[in-house]
């Protein structure tokens, strides 16, 4: 019975390494199930989720010039289910998204109220620069709480 890439066998776990675990296979062969071919999570150790001598379902995903044989455990078995979404807003969104970020990235300065309706050039320009002035006034003053935790000379 040959080996083909795509066909799914049974095998017994005949060794397991930081790597990974080797697996006997039919016809006296044997197999190699890399650690990021065992399971659909993140596996640290490999004894974690094999034993010497369990028996295990593979995948043949390939073969390579040598005749070495690359198993997969978790190719041989349908993914597990994902987690269902849940609808509905995201964390940072909202009615008051700024009261998630940090407090170094919150603009306390109180925005001048926006007119109703299409407003003049003169007016946006007014509202930009009072804008722009109670930030970069935010800005120096944080400039200058933080060069005193530096130290003094």
């Amino acid at each position: 019975m040959g080996i083909e890439v795509g066909s799914i066998l049974d095998g017994k776990v005949t060794g397991i390494t930081n790597f990974g675990a080797f697996v006997a296979l039919p016809g006296n062969r044997s197999g190699l199930v890399h650690i990021s071919e065992i399971a659909y999570s993140y596996v640290n150790d490999v004894h974690d989720h094999l034993t010497e001598g369990q028996e295990v379902k593979v995948k043949v995903i390939g073969v390579d010039a040598n005749n070495r044989i690359n198993l997969s455990i978790k190719q041989a078995a349908p993914p597990p289910p994902r987690p269902e979404r849940r609808s509905g807003p995201r964390p940072n969104s909202g009615p008051n998204p700024q009261a998630r970020r940090p407090a170094s990235s919150r603009n306390f300065a109180p925005e001048p109220a926006q007119p109703k309706g299409p407003a003049s050039f003169e007016d946006q320009l007014k509202q930009f620069m009072a804008t722009s002035d109670s930030k970069l006034s935010e800005l120096h003053m944080n400039e200058k709480r933080g060069s005193r935790r530096g130290g003094r000379k």
